[in-house]
Order: structure tokens, then C-alpha cells, then sequence
């Protein structure tokens, strides 16, 4: 058995089973979009951490960062200090904000553990409990968060009973209503649209009076759920619901967030202001942080203690999303990434179709470098025979959602001669996978 092989094992042996992996790697370097194994391979990572190294591995921008930091401080326990890190911070998030009222944050480590305090944030301050979600949503795999995530049962089966006052909604997931398969052009995804917020009006009828909802809750872009992006009629239908009924609307953009889709935060493309926002991942280059963000109307409301943690926004996290945003403006990353965007679908576009079998189809999507592949009437596993594939061209892939569907999560730093070989590399993969299929 090589070294590798008995590190892979030791992981095996000793590391929780729950943890699903999506490849036997053993890394220990990276750079940019790419990641070296410990017997030096190289391999191109379309995935970043899930949506988390946005500035690409170990940007020297923010490596400068936290390495200055470290030699000065490296717990400023939030209950306790101000650290000059986090305030540094809030004045470099609070202009990249979709609106000025949202200017109130709380600093806490992982998207799971901010989504909560959404919840707490929304149903403290309206005195309400329930909660909306949407179906095929991702909110975590805390205890909490479990009740709020519908994307898959694997999440939450087994450790019931799980938080109380939850109610799920129909999704405008209109590649998968029947209706929208059976007559696309009578059934359009704006027709979609319209029939789940219809079907959410009639849920606050049926099931949850907004007199009990607290908050509806939701990702303006489904990340495990499929890479699906909603008709612009929803979200907005949905921001007027609320309004109307005055329940809070509280958008998770943990995996959408820091210019994944093009801009600083996906509900950009919506046109709507949420009365909370949840952000984590990107928002510090690998770092352990998450945020949440509201009109200090609202988190005034709290009081003092109720809120907190041991390493709530902690002061090395928090100096390396400092330098995260100035790699954004220094470097132009929603320029990039948009530019990038348009080359990727270009290429998606122009060469994917062409390698499908008789009776297969396909629907390319997303926003920005958030990009979704969804092979419909192929057999059960094609997308992860697709990532297998990847991986023997040196490439790393993941799958999403209970169905056939890639996404394409590269660093906003990617270059053009980079895309170039991406498409090449998921191109070859997916034709490998066809031939491979029996």
C-alpha cells in the first residue's frame, strides 16, 4: 500500500463517517484554481471549497493578511472586546450591501450557525415562531438548520424530531414541474413563478397565519438544490408577500454571496432588499466566518447577551475577509467574473449538446461563475459518472440535487486560458461519461 493510500485510510479509520467525500484525494497545497495532492499531482478544482475560495487558493493578498495578523492578535472574544479586524471589516461590507438599510452585522463561523441566528434574529422580533422554506432548499446540517433544508433527506433523516414550525413551499423549479416539460410555451417559468406564489398565499391560508410566520426564508439562487435560478417574477412576488404581511424575509446567500453570480450578492439581480441577509463562505477566502446582516431596527431589538459565541467573528477571520474585499476591488473580480461567465456558457453552449445521445437533453444554467448542467432521461448516477471522469483528466467536479445535475463552482479569479481548459476538461468528461454509459 502506497503513503497515500495508508493516509487515505488513516482518514478513513479516524474521521467521522458522516462525512461524505467526493474524491479519495489527500491535498496539501493550493493555488489559484488549482490543488496539489501530497505525491504532487495537480489538479484543476471547479469547486473551491464549495463556493469558498472565491479569490482562488491561498491568494497572497489575504495569506499577507492573516500572516500579519497572527503576530499581533488572534482572539478578540466578541463578548468581551471590540477588535479593530471586525470593525475594520463592517466599513469595507457596508458599501458592497444591496441597500443602505442593511447596516447592522453579526459575526458568527459557519453558514449553518448564521442561518440560526436568522431565525432567532426574525422570530425574537416579531414575536412570531413559524418559518417558510422552499422545497429542494439548502440551509445547513446543524440541528436547527436540519428543519430548514428540504434539498435532500439524507440531511435530516434519522435525527427527528427536528425543530418545530417549519413549513415548506413549492420552488418555481419550473425544469422539473410537469406542467412546464409537458407545454414549455403555455407554462412558461414566468407562469411558474406565479403559480408558487399562488401556492404560498394559499399555504398561509391553509398552514401557517402570518400572525404565527416570522419569516420566510430563502436562497435567491438554490445552491444544493440544483443551481437554480428562480424567474424574476418570484422573488419579487415574494418580497410584496411579506410586505403585505408583515413577515420578514430572510435570504441566504452562503453560497450566492461575494460575487458568485456576477454580483456582490445575488438578490442584486432581483431587485429586492431582504429585512435579513446570511452570508458566509466567500466572505473570507477559507476562512471560518459567516455573517448576518439587517436594519439596526431590528438587531436593536435584541438584548444585550443574547447573542454571541466563543469565536464569533474571529479576529483572524475576520482581517482575511477585510483582504478579501480589497481583492475585489483591486483586482475587478465581478469584472472577471462576469467576462468569465460569458465565456464558459459560450463554450457550455456550442459544444455540450452536440454530445448528447438521442432522447437526452440538457439545461445549462446559473448566473456568473455559479453554473449549473442538469442531463435529463439519462440513467440514475450519470452526473457522478461525469465527476468520476473529470477526475481521471486531472480535473475535480462536484454533482448537486437529487437529480442528474454538475455544477461549476471555479475561483472568480479564473482566467481566460483557464476557462478555455475547463471546457475542454468537463467536454471530455461528459463525452467519456456517454461512452461509458451502457
Amino acid at each position: 500500500m502506497s503513503s497515500v493510500s495508508k493516509l487515505a485510510q488513516f482518514g478513513k479509520k479516524h474521521i467521522a463517517y458522516g462525512i461524505g467525500r467526493s474524491t479519495e484525494l489527500v491535498i496539501e497545497k493550493g493555488k489559484g484554481t488549482y490543488v496539489w495532492t501530497v505525491e504532487g499531482k495537480k489538479y484543476l478544482d471547479l469547486t473551491t471549497g464549495i463556493g469558498v475560495t472565491n479569490t482562488g487558493h491561498c491568494h497572497p493578498t489575504v495569506v499577507k493578511a492573516v500572516q500579519e495578523q497572527v503576530g499581533k492578535l488572534s482572539h478578540g472574544q466578541v463578548n468581551i472586546f471590540y477588535q479593530k479586524p471586525m470593525l475594520d471589516l463592517i466599513e469595507g461590507l457596508i458599501p458592497k450591501m444591496p441597500s443602505p438599510t442593511l447596516d447592522t452585522f453579526f459575526f458568527w463561523n459557519s453558514g449553518s450557525e448564521a442561518v440560526e441566528a436568522a431565525v432567532k434574529v426574525a422570530r425574537h422580533a416579531t414575536k412570531k415562531q413559524n418559518i417558510i422554506v422552499f422545497q429542494g432548499s439548502y440551509h445547513g446540517r446543524t440541528f436547527g438548520t436540519m428543519a430548514l433544508t428540504t434539498s435532500k433527506t439524507i440531511y435530516s433523516a434519522g435525527f427527528a424530531p427536528l425543530m418545530p414550525g417549519v413549513h415548506v413551499a413549492p420552488y418555481p423549479y419550473f425544469q422539473q414541474w410537469a406542467v412546464h416539460q409537458a407545454d414549455p410555451d403555455k407554462f412558461t417559468p414566468e407562469w411558474c413563478g406565479q403559480e408558487a406564489l399562488h401556492q404560498l398565499e394559499l399555504l398561509l391560508k391553509q398552514r401557517s397565519d402570518p400572525r404565527d410566520t416570522a419569516a420566510i426564508l430563502i436562497e435567491p439562487i438554490q445552491g444544493e438544490g440544483g443551481y437554480v435560478v428562480p424567474p424574476k417574477n418570484f422573488l419579487k412576488g415574494l418580497r410584496e408577500i411579506c410586505d403585505k404581511h408583515n413577515i420578514l424575509l430572510i435570504c441566504d446567500e452562503v453560497q450566492s454571496g461575494f460575487g458568485r453570480t456576477g454580483k456582490m450578492f445575488a438578490v442584486e439581480h432581483f431587485d429586492i432588499v431582504p429585512d435579513i441577509m446570511v452570508m458566509a463562505k466567500g466572505i473570507a477566502s477559507g476562512y471560518p466566518l459567516s455573517a448576518i446582516v439587517s436594519r439596526k431596527e431590528i438587531m436593536d431589538l435584541q438584548p444585550p447577551g443574547s447573542m454571541g459565541g466563543t469565536y464569533s467573528g474571529n479576529v483572524i477571520a475576520c482581517a482575511a475577509a477585510k483582504a478579501t474585499l480589497e481583492v475585489f476591488d483591486q483586482e475587478h473580480l465581478l469584472e472577471n467574473c462576469n467576462a468569465r461567465s460569458e465565456q464558459f456558457f459560450k463554450g457550455l453552449y456550442e459544444r455540450v449538446p452536440a454530445l448528447l445521445p438521442e432522447g437526452v437533453k440538457v439545461d445549462i444554467r446559473g448566473k456568473g461563475l455559479m453554473i449549473g448542467i442538469e442531463f435529463m432521461d439519462v440513467p440514475n448516477g450519470f452526473a457522478s459518472r461525469v465527476a468520476a471522469e473529470a477526475l481521471k483528466l486531472d480535473t475535480i467536479l462536484l454533482t448537486t440535487s437529487i437529480y442528474e445535475t454538475l455544477r461549476l463552482i471555479p475561483p472568480l479569479t479564473i482566467t481566460k486560458e483557464e476557462v478555455d481548459l475547463a471546457v475542454d476538461k468537463v467536454v471530455g468528461s461528459i463525452e467519456a461519461a456517454f461512452k461509458n454509459t451502457k
